[in-house]
């Protein structure tokens, strides 16, 4: 066929054309005999990656049949090392002289290293997962709620949130957000000279809340918001008016700040129909302008708490709370406690401090539990109606439940009639 081609065109062009017929006969050959050449000339022709928007689709990859079992990261960490491999667990409990007995270590580089003191067993507190826990989580996060538990980081959350087999499950609703306008050395909850705005629909969400939990006795705080005009006053009590609207026969407790002295604010959330009315004085007078924040102070929280007192005409319960650890002296703690009963504090908790952060002030000591019972024996001498006195006691932990068991019992011996057990009958329906 092309010897006959060639016949039809000049001499010069048939050199040419035959030239070009062996070319293909060759490329003909190669592609025949040749499959390596043929892989690596259709791959090159289609490439594997495109810059340009309509990239081509690539090849599908082939299966990999392996004959070994497919494995997992959980397969993998199933059967590694337990817990118990990196944290010796002690087979019995300690003596009491060893529990009791602070113990040391050293951290840090080397040639650098420093002393800390190590959490008191006392102290620990297991980690929380239950179904309470989540539930109680769960709906604080639906309502946009906030809690002292998770903004202070208290250490008995697991507690609280997940009840035990003598209370139910609650939670301290904290209102006004979660920023607060100060910045005390000893609380871990956030600070900004301009906080969010309040939230209008606060007070309905909290009524709502607690409503739904069932409870008998609840505990509100609060930021302090020195950028309002009324510090939050106005919004506290209208968010104690509509819990009782929806729960006439839930006790209520405030836990209030100072609002920079206002005694009329002071006066508007003691009148709002609450139960209980809390102000902490936090620590010593000698101790206060270290611990608390400037606009703070000793005696203006005393003053805070003989209004709410004198405005009740004595029927509301006043409360506070004094933190220990903080390198407070016996003879400063009596003086405090006198100053308390002056202004006719009825109700007194002792807690240990506890450093939230390596950013806030350093814990002076651990007291030991036996020096919190002996305060709360001297606080009981000194004519105080209850005081709740442990380490891990705060102000609003399990206080209104032995708070009712105390003044339930107080009242059946002045009445001369015989009380029931109140831890049984009361204290099951009623928590904080």
């Amino acid at each position: 066929m092309a010897d006959q081609i060639m016949l039809k065109f000049p001499s010069s062009s048939s050199f040419l054309l035959s030239l070009h017929f062996d070319n293909m006969k060759a490329s003909r050959f190669r592609c025949l005999y040749a499959p390596a050449v043929l892989q690596r000339t259709s791959s090159a022709s289609i490439p594997s990656s495109r810059t340009f928007a309509t990239a081509a689709p690539e090849p599908l990859a082939r299966e990999h049949k392996s004959s070994r079992p497919r494995t997992t990261f959980q397969d993998r960490l199933n059967n590694g090392p337990a817990l118990s491999s990196f944290i010796p667990i002690p087979p019995t409990s300690l003596p009491a002289s060893e529990a009791l007995e602070l113990r040391t270590a050293l951290v840090g580089p080397a040639g650098r290293k420093k002393e800390i003191t190590r959490l008191p067993q006392w102290l620990k507190t297991p980690i929380p997962d239950n179904s309470n826990y989540k539930k109680i989580k769960a709906d604080l996060r639906g309502l946009n709620l906030h809690t002292v538990c998770e903004e202070a980081r208290c250490p008995n959350i697991s507690d609280c949130w997940g009840g035990n087999d003598k209370a139910a499950a609650t939670a301290t609703i904290m209102l006004m957000g979660d920023t607060c306008t100060r910045g005390c050395r000893f609380c871990s909850v956030k600070t900004s000279r301009a906080p969010p705005p309040l939230d209008p629909h606060e007070p309905e969400h909290t009524a709502e809340a607690l409503s739904r939990w069932g409870l008998g006795y609840v505990v509100l705080t609060s930021v302090d918001r020195d950028d309002l005009a009324d510090g939050g006053a106005s919004h506290f009590a209208e968010t104690i008016m509509k819990i009782k609207q929806k729960a006439p026969n839930m006790l209520v407790e405030a836990l209030t700040g100072d609002y920079a002295g206002d005694l009329e604010m002071v006066e508007r959330v003691a009148q709002s129909g609450l139960d209980v009315y809390a102000h902490n004085v936090e620590t010593v007078e000698e101790l206060t302008p270290m611990v608390r924040d400037r606009r703070a102070g000793f005696r203006q929280s005393l003053r805070v708490l003989d209004r709410a007192k004198k405005v009740s005409e004595g029927k509301l319960i006043t409360k506070t709370s004094i933190m220990l650890g903080l390198g407070e002296t016996e003879e400063q703690l009596w003086d405090t406690l006198k100053e308390l009963r002056k202004v006719d504090v009825d109700v007194v908790t002792f807690g240990q401090y506890m450093r939230p952060t390596k950013r806030h002030m350093k814990v002076y000591e651990y007291v030991t539990p036996a020096t919190f019972e002996l305060w709360r024996q001297r606080a009981l001498d000194m004519g105080f109606l209850y005081c709740a006195s442990g380490p891990l006691v705060r102000s609003s932990y399990k206080a209104g439940e032995a708070f009712i068991e105390n003044v339930l019992k107080k009242r059946a011996i002045q009445s001369g009639t015989t009380v029931p057990d109140a831890r049984v009958d009361v204290a099951d329906s009623i928590t904080i």
